[in-house]
């Protein structure tokens, strides 16, 4: 039981799947006279893509993992739960922060170009947050760490904003990684004070699903005086989709403990059918779907989506063992954060270089093709760093 839990590989092969898709369609964006069902709905639309479900899936599985990373944690005698938290979501939010400025880089007004200064960005990253084997002596990880650190420094003394009105370092939005390191704070501090009792796990969510409807509709008022003291919850959906994940996999062990493994199957498909209805019900008086405008429909759709997706998952892998269908794109869940930032090496190099692809990778069935086989290079790049023991950790 307790191997069975130090590793469940349906959430590595979701997590895999997600990270994968979550290249492609990042890569996909602005490529012309692709399917417009697989990007991003304009904000104003009432739709839904697949660009739109991969950022929930996402923070679903971050909730996936908290209750099993706990018990890893805990059955491994490393009892810094509540320490680990916070240094996670302060890395989460601090690389999202300058992820989001990276946006706003004013290459007119600093002294380098674009790519170069995100580069050097992502490199400082990597000597901060690098894995260091147990092998590495106390004082080269220093080294390495204050080099990435003086390096981050002087990227940030040489920052300057395109934003009217700033002229520095500023906070525009949270960035992804920084959204996600908030909605793991606040889900993980319920999980931790909460000893992961089931009903808790359910009562967050649920809260945090009709907070969400609170915050754009205010149908509920005796939840609007709390929004000013929860700011750090924004409008509830990122953490509505994290505490999902937070109960799916409490109950995954309840049940698996009780042998009772398969009625969580019939609970997952019950609770997406109930999700689907709810978010189809507030589409026609919410505005319809938006993630741009996180929309309750958003919420609940993705998230019955999420669920289904993840019994599918549990089907494939857990049950029928199937996890070697995975394999090629096995890094994008095992070594998910470096698989995230490698991409942030690679733009900004490819810019520098000035090498083109030909024509037909531009556009239409060639650029999907061009974006498919960037998504399994990253992918292949990032397991090509973990064996040469190169990897981030946060």
């Amino acid at each position: 039981m307790n191997d069975f839990f130090s590793r469940v590989r349906s959430i590595d092969a979701f997590r895999a799947v997600t990270m994968f898709l979550m290249i492609f369609v990042n890569d996909l964006d602005g490529i012309p006279n692709t399917p417009n069902w697989l990007k991003h709905a304009g904000e104003n639309v009432d739709a839904l893509g697949l660009a739109d479900t991969i950022f929930p899936a996402f923070l679903f599985i971050v909730g996936l993992s908290i209750p099993f990373a706990f018990q890893n944690r805990l059955k491994s005698g490393n009892y810094k739960l509540l320490s680990r938290i916070v240094s996670r979501s302060f890395a989460l939010i601090f690389i999202g922060f300058y992820h989001a400025n990276m946006e706003t880089y004013n290459e007119v007004t600093s002294i380098l170009p674009k790519p170069v200064w995100e580069s050097l960005v992502t490199f400082s990253f990597f000597f901060i947050f690098l894995d260091y084997s147990k092998d590495t002596s106390n004082l080269k990880r220093y080294l390495l760490q204050g080099f990435g650190v003086a390096l981050l420094i002087a990227m940030s003394v040489l920052y300057k904003t395109s934003d009217p009105g700033h002229t520095w370092l500023h906070f525009t939005w949270w960035g992804i990684l920084g959204l996600i390191g908030w909605s793991y704070l606040v889900c993980a501090l319920i999980y931790y004070y909460s000893s992961g009792h089931l009903w808790i796990q359910a009562t967050a969510w649920i809260f945090f699903m009709f907070f969400n409807i609170d915050f754009h509709f205010g149908f509920l008022d005796f939840l609007s005086g709390l929004q000013k003291y929860v700011w750090i919850a924004g409008n509830g959906a990122m953490q509505a989709f994290t505490m999902a994940g937070v109960f799916v996999s409490v109950l995954y062990m309840r049940l698996k403990v009780n042998n009772e493994l398969k009625l969580l199957w019939a609970a997952l498909i019950l609770i997406a059918i109930i999700m689907f209805n709810m978010g189809f019900i507030v589409r026609y008086f919410s505005g319809g779907i938006s993630k741009a405008r996180d929309t309750p429909s958003w919420v609940l759709i993705c998230t019955g989506i999420s669920l289904i997706t993840y019994a599918i998952f549990i089907f494939v892998v857990d049950f029928k063992h199937k996890y070697s269908w995975f394999k090629i794109i096995e890094p994008a869940g095992t070594n998910t954060f470096t698989c995230y930032i490698v991409p942030f090496l690679f733009y900004p190099m490819y810019e520098m270089s000035n090498l083109g692809y030909p024509e037909y990778l531009s556009q239409g069935t060639g650029g999907l093709i061009k974006c498919i086989i960037f998504a399994f290079v990253m992918v292949w790049l990032t397991g090509l760093l973990d064996k040469i023991n190169i990897r981030l950790k946060i």
